[in-house]
């Protein structure tokens, strides 16, 4: 026998083909439709732009570079003094540059700190292009766009600052932010004692002159590079929120002590860390017993930015598992070609359409929000709602793409296997399941009128798609209830289905909206965990779980 070539035991075929080049924006019609639908349609042009850029072979194999090689805490110098900084492989660096080019940090801020028009959307849809690729730079980009929220409640603050965020420039340097380009934001809410109630924490700012010196730590503070963070530490009249710059007015290094990176299930690219503050300099922003209030002005941008980043992750799932059974041949077919794979696809394509058509809405409803009363009351109330639902449902849906490639899928070669690390983390952030489905009960309690005329807008928009009005009347019914606590997770997540399904009747054809409001509005269950139980049920289901003490 004559061996041509040494090792060549087998012919490779059959694997689909690496995508190469894609053009994330003009192969989405889904989401090209909801952008003209909700008046982002004069920023078609450079989301194709941003799109086909990230859509790039080389921003895919960046992705993987930046999650691979993770960032690596230097808490000394050589010469043993503290030094308290992360390094990034580049990468990331590569990721921040892009997408602060592109304005995802920054761009529905004016000069003045007033809302560009028609922005949101446009600048929801960057954010939902760059989740599809790499997700852990996006953690300082969203916080940087959301803390001039915050800072509105400042106006000193906000004047010293917002020429900074609002820079096209990434620079990564360890300087004083005088020095800099531009700047970006992070935050510092929870403590080891408590995460969602954050009244608490035992943080403490201590007067000094003009500004504070704040003692405590913080259990999570996210992205330790940032040049700046919103804290929330006990003043004399409260709770307070407050800046924390990296450097003090007088150039040094600000008391920051890093003490460990978090070791993470996802999000690998970006750093989360542990922070203790040894006096550290900061200057109060908004009233002294208000941070709560201040805070809630950048959480509800957050929020948002966790459904548009869930939501680029299911697309990016869906994506791979439409290209991969595209060219996959099972039993003398393609997979696509395979009747009950085309079902499997059409429905999970169905349901990010749904979830894509009611995040672009809500964006347009806060573009809208400071001239529009009904538009304000529909992106305070439909927020929590959108968050439950969307990132929720994300880990099933990337597990579901995931088997579309089988064993293909599972390798930490795909990309599908860093989506499924990455999916759970939206609907951790800024509020989990339950915080989302209190928070609407709690809307409803204080702005019942408000949420009658939320309500209206979306029967109005349903009135002729199959179960919407059924429907409609178990929210009502779920938010009245004198057992609304227990049914808040069915009645949040039913009211989010009802917004995706009035959306869609804006930005989709008849079809795709009665065919969603078929499927989701049907009468089958819930399909997120939490649906209500009779009796002592739930008792004895926690205790056969996990025995209480006696």
């Amino acid at each position: 026998m004559t061996v041509t070539a040494p090792f060549a035991t087998h012919e490779v075929f059959n694997q689909s083909p690496p995508p190469g080049d894609v053009d994330l924006f003009s192969t989405d019609l889904a989401l090209t439709d909801a952008v003209a639908a909700f008046g982002a349609g004069k920023a078609a042009g450079s989301l194709r732009d941003f799109g086909g850029l990230l859509g790039t072979a080389e921003m895919t194999e960046l992705a993987r570079l930046a999650n691979e090689y993770t960032p690596k805490l230097r808490t000394h110098d050589r010469q043993g003094r503290r030094a308290d900084v992360v390094e990034f492989h580049p990468a990331y660096h590569r990721f921040m540059t892009e997408s602060i080019k592109a304005g995802v940090h920054a761009s529905v801020w004016a000069e003045d700190g007033s809302l560009v028009p028609g922005e949101h959307v446009a600048r929801s849809a960057r954010h939902y292009l760059a989740s599809q690729v790499e997700q852990g730079h996006l953690c300082p980009i969203t916080m940087t766009h959301a803390a001039t929220g915050a800072l509105i409640a400042e106006p000193s603050l906000m004047r010293e600052w917002l020429p900074r965020i609002r820079s096209r420039e990434y620079d990564l340097r360890f300087l004083p932010p005088e020095q800099k380009k531009g700047v970006t934001f992070g935050m510092g809410m929870t403590e080891k004692q408590g995460g969602t109630d954050v009244r608490q924490n035992t943080t403490q700012a201590i007067p000094d002159g003009d500004a504070y010196r704040i003692v405590g730590h913080k259990w999570f503070f996210s992205a330790p590079m940032c040049d700046a963070f919103l804290v929330l530490a006990q003043a004399k009249g409260g709770l307070t929120c407050f800046l924390v710059p990296r450097h003090k007015p007088d150039g040094t290094p600000n008391a920051l002590r890093l003490m460990r990176l978090k070791d993470k299930l996802g999000n690998r690219s970006n750093a989360s860390s542990e922070v203790e503050f040894e006096g550290v300099y900061a200057q109060r922003c908004g009233p002294e017993g208000e941070g709560v209030k201040t805070i809630i002005g950048m959480v509800q941008l957050t929020r948002l930015d966790c459904v548009t980043g869930s939501l680029g992750i299911m697309q990016g799932a869906l994506r791979y598992a439409v290209h991969h059974t595209r060219y996959r041949t099972v039993f003398q077919r393609k997979l696509i070609d395979q009747p009950l794979m085309r079902m499997v696809l059409a429905d999970l394509a169905l349901e990010k359409e749904g979830a894509l058509a009611l995040a672009l809405r809500l964006a347009s409803a806060f573009d809208k929000a400071e001239s529009d009363p009904d538009e304000a009351a529909f992106a305070r109330i439909v927020t929590p709602a959108a968050k439950l639902w969307v990132c929720k449902a994300t880990p099933g849906f990337v597990y579901e793409a995931m088997e579309c490639l089988g064993g293909n899928g599972y390798v930490e070669e795909a990309p599908l296997a860093r989506f499924y690390r990455e999916s759970p983390l939206n609907a951790i952030w800024e509020g989990s399941g339950n915080v989302m489905a209190l928070d609407l009960l709690r809307g409803a309690s204080r702005e019942g009128e408000a949420i009658q005329r939320v309500l209206a807008s979306i029967a109005k928009a349903t009135r002729d798609l199959p179960h919407a009005s059924r429907a409609l009347e178990t929210v009502k019914t779920g938010l009245l209830s004198p057992e609304r606590e227990q049914m808040a997770r069915q009645t949040t997540e039913l009211l989010a289905l009802l917004a995706a399904t009035a959306s869609l009747a804006q930005s989709a054809s008849p079809e795709i909206a009665e065919a969603f409001a078929e499927g989701r509005l049907g009468g089958l269950p819930i399909r997120n965990y939490g649906n209500p139980m009779a009796g002592r049920r739930v008792e004895r289901l926690i205790d056969r779980s996990f025995k209480a003490p006696a």
